[in-house]
């Protein structure tokens, strides 16, 4: 087994070091060398049974269970380096294999009726909420901020991004009524009524954020025009002026895109708008790490936009316009990364430690997807009709009142060095 895993290693690592410690003590080295490096301690024979066979999946559970941890670096070393040459094309013959029965098998793990949509959705958000209160920003925005300069706060980003996709529903006159689908703990559905008059109703699975959701609308004097309701679209009615959608669509899963389409062209107004916010992938159809899947977001998936638009044009929705987050998610999860371990301590004791090295790979290895392995946001603006925006973008800014000024000025970013390309 240490031999197979000596000449995988070999070819796997293109760039850096990789130093790695065997459950007999053996120590041994792969890689050109350089300024990159990292290792790691593999404390049993079954993690590297696992590793040649399935590497995406033991990995992150030989990590939770302590059977693999950091040699001589951090979490973030290893999986930089790690990332670094999957993206030079480092290959691991195990690994393609799983991908490859992996898309065979998608379009039915992806199966997604209204009761197990529920249960995966459960799965994550139904965690304790003082959870995501000590790593999210005050808002629990859990979705891709908006960094317009590069050097926000996670509060001024996330704020931005509600800004922008405020602007973009073009919520140009007051009691427009808005449907939010996967509204979460309520932040985008009370800005939209506070700052722009519309009446909003927000959709969700999470009987956790529906609770946190309706008191945060109750103590905001706002329950007259925002309601939450634990619904699925598809078992909506009626028709909305706008409809918008953050950080769902990567839930539906792919055999249900074309029945999310034409319920989103179903409940729009003859001249009404909708946009969808969500994770994507710039190099083509794919499979979700399995690691992901188990223990993260069951049934996820972040689809390529060749996969969104095929179900897009079958369902005769005009898109309007597509804008592409490229390295926004990666701060974002960077802010978030930060506070997490700020705050490990207290979020042990709500779990375990356990509970935190599962949630810090997840977080660290989400990061190095959006910087390395071509992950990023798209925002999709859709109508039932082409004349349903202004001809060109200008009324993204223009149009906007709570945009600060300095936004809407010509500048040149100056990017923090992370989101540097």
């Amino acid at each position: 087994m240490r031999s197979l895993l000596d000449a995988i290693l070999t070819r796997f690592v293109l760039t850096g070091r990789l130093t790695v410690k065997f459950p007999d003590g053996r120590i041994a080295a792969y890689g050109p060398g350089g300024s990159l490096s990292a290792g790691a301690t593999i404390t049993t024979w079954r993690t590297i049974r696992g590793l040649l066979t399935n590497p995406a999946l033991v990995f992150g559970e030989a990590y939770v269970a302590g059977e693999l941890t950091p040699l001589g670096c951090t979490l973030e070393d290893l999986l930089g380096l790690l990332f670094a040459n999957l993206e030079r094309g480092g290959r691991h013959p195990g690994l393609a294999l799983r991908r490859a029965i992996a898309r065979l098998l998608r379009r039915a793990a992806q199966y997604n009726p209204i009761p197990r949509a529920r249960r995966n959705v459960a799965h994550h958000y139904d965690l304790n909420g003082r959870l995501y209160s000590l790593f999210l920003d005050r808002d629990r925005q859990y979705s891709c901020a908006y960094f317009p300069r590069g050097t926000e706060t996670l509060e001024e980003a996330q704020a931005a991004k509600k800004r922008h996709i405020a602007a973009k529903l073009l919520l140009t006159r007051p009691n427009l009524h808005v449907l939010d689908i996967g509204s979460g703990w309520g932040g985008m559905a009370i800005t939209l009524a506070q700052e722009y008059g519309a009446r909003v109703t927000g959709i969700t699975l999470s009987t956790e954020q529906l609770e946190e959701s309706r008191a945060r609308a109750a103590a905001a004097s706002l329950s007259d025009r925002v309601t939450f309701e634990l619904r699925d679209y598809r078992t909506l009615n009626g028709t909305y002026d706008r409809i918008v959608s953050v950080g769902m669509f990567e839930h539906v899963g792919i055999t249900h895109y074309g029945e999310f389409f034409s319920t989103i062209r179903r409940l729009l107004t003859a001249d009404g708008i909708a946009l969808i916010h969500a994770i994507g992938r710039s190099d083509g159809p794919a499979v979700t790490n399995p690691w992901i899947t188990r223990h993260i977001f069951p049934g996820g998936y972040s689809p390529a936009l060749s996969e969104v638009f095929r179900a897009v044009e079958g369902e005769k929705l005009v898109a309007l316009d597509v804008e592409i987050l490229r390295l926004h998610y990666a701060e974002t999860i960077r802010h978030w990364r930060r506070r997490f371990d700020a705050n490990r301590d207290a979020i042990a004791a709500l779990y375990d430690d356990r509970f935190c090295r599962l949630f810090d790979l997840y977080l660290t290895g989400s990061e190095f997807s959006f910087r390395h392995l071509g992950h990023m946001v798209w925002q999709l603006q859709l109508a039932r009709h082409q004349a349903a925006a202004p001809l060109t973008r200008d009324y993204m800014l223009a149009e906007n009142p709570a945009l600060p000024e300095p936004l809407l000025q010509p500048h040149t970013p100056t990017l923090s060095r992370s989101l540097r390309p």
